[in-house]
């Protein structure tokens, strides 16, 4: 018997819920453990309490006088929440967070000690940044880099450590993490958005972009995870046959919650209310033992830090109820992966979504104004947003039946395609009053009426109108949101900014009115954004074919898909909005091709070792037995033994070729790393990686799959499917 593997089944069949205590109303402890405004008052002078806030409103930088009020009020109310060190909280490109802990303790000349945090270790810190991915940005050997506060995102305590949001900049300035592009799109969006908004509004001086983001997941018992060396390694199964019973019956799909699921969900809750995090949505997903969490939009670069944190958090609070959190977009084959749709919008410091229509036709006009003006953006960057989403983990996604495809496309429903070919017919050049009247009663005017009965949304589509915002339903589970957001909002902020170029010049040099020049520039980009639009079944091959008619792109692979990374017109876009520089965006282009190859280089290594070090031995080890039957069998039939041993000796002969099916090939796979190795040039590198290593995975692992089935099920060595998923 493998020990192992059913001493692993014995633990998880034996675990009992781990009890969780409502610590009090939701209500009462949201945010308790996070420096917001409520608890400045308390600790901050006013002056101190006023520029923290000028920072996260306006962007005003704080001065160092002031930090130290900041930080000596910060130290205290840490400290009075039990906190002992504090740190730098950021995000460098390593898909992770990254902290360095230090103590508020400081000995004194006089042999006592006091607890220390000054206004500089609050502003500015230097990690070492060696080890870190940079993309050719600093040398090797120069280990300094920065990390500065973000005043935007508020500090928190997690366990017994204060924790500072801040962005990590090389020693040159160049930004070296997720966070710094990210701030620097928002301003733009800010920027653009709210000179456009200035149409129709002229009270509002910000615009904030917003994000709900829903993260998918699955819960597997620890146990049964530290049995296979593929999910501790990698975060998916590398190989394993499909069980009889998979997610057909669709009976796990907002189903009763199992009870060690649902004690994880309270703890977790309990844990996101102290941090702030809004997390307000639970449910069992499609597949078994998948569920989603998802929370209350929030501004979209603290949405971005919540996901993050949430990602860390859910790990920690899995350890305590003896459960492993797999956010692999595809950890198991032949059934539903997950993502994290970004649900994404643009709002007013008024209090005004600017993708929700109003109850006027000139609410309306501004809510197409916005509207039109993102599907164009996407229309023609649609390259770069599919690279924004690019990786060796969701390439397993795309494409497959749960998810979108890797054509980027929009949906917005029979409804408003309705509205949007009316206004395409608008006349170019001034309207008539009966034209205007007609518009704004007729077309314009009936769009609320037309969203409370709107088309039934696409599941295919990767990014689609859902009502008041659009869903980018492409992003991976276990991806940052910031690489989308930076790319949605860099998009969005440059064709609003054109936007308002063409319309000014339509007022000065044709003497339009607004109203008329907005509309005959919406009716231009409805025409040119057409091919983008998108209601039908987005997993067909008709789709496909449908697509390369209209131009749109299809890079079903990341190497393929990173290259509209560095293309000239993505680096004049970041460029123009001072979103990142060249350097850095030729750094994150060379990270993320190094990271695919890597990936798919480890996926290689372990599937190798256990191909021959735990398949091939097991299925050696039922052929002898096997073997030793049909030899029994000779023994007391004589020559008539082939008769009643046919069977086995079949058994016998198909092991013994998948055994050398496996071995051929994972020497196969070795020979192609090997040559994938010598390639210096790191997009060569990763193309070689998928396209001549890769497709060994599924070879080997279809003959993995066939022994599972033939092997005696007390020997095979690795925890099946069947427990993997429906072991509760």
């Amino acid at each position: 018997m493998s020990t192992l593997r059913f001493q692993a089944l014995k633990e998880a069949l034996n675990r009992e819920p781990v009890k969780v205590i409502e610590p009090g109303r939701r209500s009462e402890i949201f945010s308790s453990h996070v420096f917001n405004e409520s608890i400045m008052q308390q600790f901050l002078t006013k002056e101190a309490q006023k520029s923290v806030m000028e920072a996260m409103l306006t962007g005003k930088k704080i001065d160092r006088n002031v930090a130290e009020h900041i930080s000596s009020g910060m130290k205290e109310w840490a400290i009075s929440k039990g906190a002992t060190h504090y740190t730098h909280w950021f995000q460098p490109l390593t898909g992770a967070t990254a902290e360095k802990h230090d103590a508020f303790f400081e000995p004194t000349s006089q042999g006592n000690a006091i607890e220390k945090f000054g206004g500089g270790a609050l502003v500015q810190q230097e990690p070492d940044a060696s080890s870190f991915p940079n993309g050719g940005i600093r040398n090797t050997f120069e280990a300094r880099g920065y990390t500065a506060w973000d005043p935007t995102s508020p500090a928190f305590i997690w366990g017994t450590t204060l924790c500072i949001p801040t962005v990590f900049v090389s020693y040159t300035g160049e930004a070296l993490d997720n966070k710094t592009p990210l701030l620097r799109a928002l301003q733009a969006i800010d920027q653009s958005a709210t000179a456009v908004v200035k149409y129709f509004d002229k009270n509002v001086k910000k615009v904030n972009a917003t994000l709900g983001w829903e993260q998918e997941y699955f819960l597997i018992d620890s146990s049964l995870v530290a049995s296979r060396p593929d999910i501790l390694l990698t975060g998916r199964t590398l190989l394993g046959h499909s069980p009889p019973k998979g997610q057909q019956l669709d009976d796990h799909y907002f189903g009763s919650i199992p009870s060690r699921a649902i004690a994880f969900m309270m703890d977790l809750e309990i844990e996101c209310m102290r941090l702030g995090i809004p997390v307000k949505t639970r449910h069992n997903e499609v597949a078994p033992n998948q569920f989603e969490l998802a929370p209350i939009f929030e501004e979209a670069n603290l949405a971005v830090d919540h996901n993050s944190l949430i990602m860390d958090v859910m790990k920690k609070v899995g350890e305590r109820h003896h459960l492993s959190v797999l956010m692999h977009e595809k950890p198991f084959a032949g059934i539903n992966g997950s993502g994290k749709h970004n649900n994404w919008s643009l709002a007013t410091d008024t209090g005004v979504n600017l993708l929700s229509p109003g109850s006027t036709p000139m609410k309306n006009l501004q809510f197409l104004t916005f509207f039109i003006n993102t599907i164009k953006a996407v229309y023609d960057y649609e390259e770069l947003m599919r690279a924004s989403i690019a990786s060796a983990s969701n390439d397993h996604r795309l494409g497959a039946n749960e998810a979108p495809p890797a054509i980027i496309s929009v949906f917005i429903g029979t409804q408003l395609t309705a509205v949007l070919d009316e206004l395409e017919k608008v006349t170019n050049g001034k309207l008539s009053p009966q034209e205007k009247t007609d518009l704004k009663l007729n077309v314009v005017g009936k769009i609320p009426e037309i969203l409370l009965d709107n088309t039934d949304r696409n599941r295919t589509s990767p990014f689609a109108f859902t009502g008041n915002k659009f869903e980018f339903r492409a992003v991976g589970s276990i991806a940052n949101c910031a690489n989308a957001m930076t790319v949605l909002n860099s998009i969005v902020a440059k064709q609003l900014k054109d936007f308002k170029v063409e319309v000014d010049k339509l007022i000065k040099d044709k003497k339009m009115k607004k109203d008329d020049a907005i509309f005959n520039v919406l009716r231009e980009y409805i025409k040119k954004s057409k091919k983008v639009r998108f209601e039908g079944d987005g997993y067909g091959e008709a789709w496909e074919k449908e697509a390369k008619k209209r131009g749109l792109s299809n890079n079903k692979t990341t190497p393929l898909a990173l290259r509209d990374r560095v293309s000239k017109r993505t680096i004049a876009l970041f460029e123009e909005l001072d979103v990142m520089n060249k350097v850095e965006i030729e750094a994150r282009h060379e990270i993320e091709l190094e990271e695919y190859s890597k990936r798919i280089q480890i996926e290689g290594r372990i599937l190798g070792d256990i191909a021959r070090n735990h398949v091939i031995p097991t299925a050696v080890r039922y052929q002898n037995i096997l073997i030793r039957n049909v030899t029994g069998l000779k023994e007391i039939y004589g020559k008539d033994f082939k008769k009643q041993a046919k069977e086995q000796m079949e058994i016998i002969e198909s092991i013994s070729e998948h055994i050398a099916t496996i071995n051929s090939k994972v020497n196969a796979m070795i020979e192609a790393r090997k040559k994938a190795n010598k390639i210096e040039d790191v997009e060569k590198h990763a193309i070689s990686y998928c396209d001549e290593v890769k497709p060994y995975f599924e070879e080997i692992r279809y003959h993995c799959d066939k022994l599972e089935l033939l092997v005696d099920d007390e020997l095979w060595p690795l925890t099946k499917y069947r427990e993997l998923l429906f072991t509760k």
